[in-house]
């Protein structure tokens, strides 16, 4: 009998020829659909009678009839389908020999074994283990990408841009995604098999491990803690104690390795971005191509009836009564794959969103959903189509309770919810607007129609556009005044807040107008976390007049309820004798003091590099328990935690740290400041690294 001496499982080509070689494990990892060569060196040659075969297998419960095993033989011929096993060569007692797996095979880590006959004796060799993931260079795997540029922005590139912030002032993050760091791949892994559906019925789960459709919608139930030992516990409440400020991760990484260590206890916290962010690293790492995409003004619509309420009660606060909402900004993914299910004209991106915000059967999960099929209405086809539409579609309807407690819809707002929607350029770090793939130009014919047909499948009983506000004739009075909030001056953590309310006569008639004002702190999804002004007053406005009324909050009035949002929410409503109130309302971001990063050597792979970091406390007063956080793939394994001495009033800091580069090109350094006075400050550089 033939033992078997060595297995050479030729890494290093393999991994090169299956665009596998950025990961840092050792391991065999390959791509499905694709020949990878291994050398067997046998104590004695093959007899000429013998003959061998493999078994390639994966999950606990393999079996042939659930392909999740496969028994093929040695051949001099490929076999058309499924498994195959060439031998290129047999020199020496050294066998070369070229494996090929179906281009739709389940992914995950396999165990391939070898048996020999001969003179009708068998021997069964343990080969080892490798792993198998999507492949999207290949054109007969459900998620492959042709365009070059477009594949290594979104399955190659491991760090990457979020965008934040509001309408009138969008912002932007970095994000490490980390997807071929150490440990990362066996955690994208782990993550399926913590799912509901591994621990119900392994054997169904892993043989359903061929199709992107039901892998993204497993992560993005998985990667919020909900329902399951999901990776990240949500908070927006606004208090982060037990865990970590959302706003102060720098990636993905550090939230699945804590993950691991914990034993798969949930890391806390996370906000939108972050469980975006994270589900990012698990899809680019499994070979799925993926973006993170921001939709401004989104709407959380619960009750499917495509608008969203609001309230506010007579002296002008906003009142949090139901769970409908628009957020500043939320965050989902987009996945890229094909959709038999739907037919070839929805191929392409499918959203996937791993914020927790409504159940879908029965858990928090939501996707996929084709992006053209949203932009078409076609709100009946799976999966989760009404809520995603209504977040880019919604209508807002504003509503005021009267002094004696009555409920009075005030107006509706069609075209408000849905902007901007936003992802990182391929190749660079500008925004791309995407919003005309999910709807039409607003005001158009077809996005009417559009809306129609979605209001029409969500309410068939309900006549023809009669429970919409949307491009229909108003039957609400025509207001005799208008208002809006003008930022006057910076706006900066640690100084005044200057606005002035414009209020103006549309009339030729005066008008005499009472004002109630008020100032909240939020959390970006609209979440009031503390009152930190009011002002009421009663002004005259001559025939077709504008006036300027200053608005001014201190530093001392928001200081102790301002979030790392960082959003003030002001609100005016005003109300002429026997007219309808009019409401403005104005979200203002205020801007941290600048965290600046500097490289003060030329970077080289495996050489130490320093690095400065520079910060002023811009205060009259101390600022405490200062600590800096540093991350970057490529850049320093794991991260960094660096604690900085208080500052007193005005003092500028300067700290200097040490990073090692292990790959070249250029490569994303992340930092997060935070202190009692400023929870999160950011900064971002990036870094040329030479060979």
């Amino acid at each position: 009998m033939s033992g078997l001496q060595s297995v050479n499982w030729q890494i290093a080509s393999n991994r090169q020829a299956h665009h596998t070689d950025r990961f840092y494990s050792q391991e065999l990892i390959v791509r499905r659909g694709q020949l990878f060569h291994v050398s067997l060196t046998l104590y004695r040659g093959l007899s000429s009678g013998g003959s061998v075969t493999f078994t390639a297998s994966t999950g606990p419960y393999p079996s042939e009839s659930a392909k999740t095993k496969a028994v093929f033989p040695l051949s001099n011929g490929t076999s058309s389908s499924g498994w195959g096993a060439q031998l290129v060569s047999n020199r020496d007692n050294v066998l070369n020999i070229s494996i090929l797996s179906p281009a739709n095979a389940p992914i995950g880590r396999y165990t391939l074994n070898m048996q020999i006959s001969s003179q009708g004796s068998d021997s069964t060799l343990k080969l080892g283990t490798f792993i198998l993931l999507f492949n999207p260079w290949l054109q007969a795997d459900g998620v492959f990408m042709s365009n070059h540029a477009e594949r290594e922005e979104y399955v190659q590139e491991d760090a990457g841009i979020i965008f934040v912030g509001s309408t009138n002032r969008i912002g932007m993050i970095g994000w490490n995604y980390g997807q071929f760091e150490e440990g990362i791949l066996n955690i994208c892994l782990s993550v399926l098999d913590n799912s509901l559906n591994f621990r119900r019925d392994p054997a169904t789960d892993v043989a359903r491990r061929n199709d992107p459709r039901y892998i993204g919608r497993v992560l993005s139930a998985m990667i919020n803690a909900n329902d399951d030992n999901g990776v990240i516990s949500g908070n927006w409440s606004g208090s982060y104690t037990g865990g970590r400020d959302p706003r102060n991760w720098n990636g993905s990484v550090e939230i699945l390795k804590e993950w691991q260590r914990s034993g798969f206890r949930p890391v806390r916290y996370g906000q939108c971005w972050v469980f975006a962010g994270t589900l990012n690293t698990v899809l680019r790492c499994l070979g799925i191509p993926s973006r993170v995409i921001t939709n401004f003004n989104s709407a959380h619509d619960t009750d499917r009836n495509l608008s969203v309420d609001v309230y506010y009660d007579p002296l002008g606060r906003p009142v949090d009564k139901g769970s409908d909402s628009v957020w500043n900004f939320h965050v989902w993914n987009e996945a890229w794959f094909v959709r038999p299910d739907l037919g070839p004209s929805y191929n392409g991106w499918q959203v996937l969103d791993a914020t927790p915000q409504e159940r879908s059967q029965g858990v928090f999960q939501c996707g996929p959903a084709s992006v053209i099929a949203i932009r078409e209405g076609n709100v009946d086809w799976d999966f989760d189509m009404p809520f995603i539409f209504a977040e880019v579609n919604a209508d807002r309807v504003t509503w005021i309770y009267e002094s004696n407690g009555a409920l009075k819809k005030n107006s509706s707002d069609t075209h408000s919810v849905g902007k901007y929607i936003s992802t990182k350029a391929v190749g660079s770090n500008s925004r791309m607007d995407v919003t005309e793939k999910y709807k039409y130009p607003e005001g158009s014919s077809q996005e009417r129609q559009v809306f129609e047909k979605a209001l029409g499948k969500l309410k068939p009983r309900a006549s023809f556009g009669a429970t919409s506000a949307h491009g229909l004739a108003r039957e609400e009075r025509e207001p005799s005044i208008s208002g809006r909030f003008k930022v006057a001056g910076v706006l900066t953590v640690g100084k005044e807040v200057n606005l002035i309310l414009m209020l103006k006569n549309l009339t030729s008639d005066i008008k005499t107008v009472t004002v109630n004002m008020t100032a909240w702190t939020i959390v970006y999804n609209g979440t009031l976390v503390h009152e930190v002004w009011k002002d009421s007053v009663t002004k005259s406005l001559d025939p077709e007049e504008e006036i300027e009324y200053p608005v001014k909050i201190t530093y001392a009035q928001y200081e102790k309820y301002l979030k790392a949002d960082n959003m003030i929410r002001t609100t005016a409503v005003c109300q002429v004798t026997d007219e309808p109130e009019v409401v403005v309302e104005r979200d203002i971001i205020l801007d941290n003091p600048t965290l600046t990063l500097e490289v003060l050597d030329e970077a080289r792979v495996q050489k130490p590099v320093n690095v400065q970091m520079l910060f002023s406390n811009p205060l009259d007063e101390p600022v405490k328990d200062c600590v800096l956080m540093v991350e970057g793939s490529g850049l320093l394994l794991g991260s960094l935690k660096i604690d900085v001495p208080a500052l007193r009033p005005k003092e500028r800091s300067r700290v200097r740290f040490e990073i090692l580069p292990t790959r070249s090109g250029t490569k994303q350094l992340l930092a997060n400041f935070s202190c009692n006075k400023f929870p999160a400050i950011k900064a971002m550089l990036s870094v040329d690294v030479a060979e």
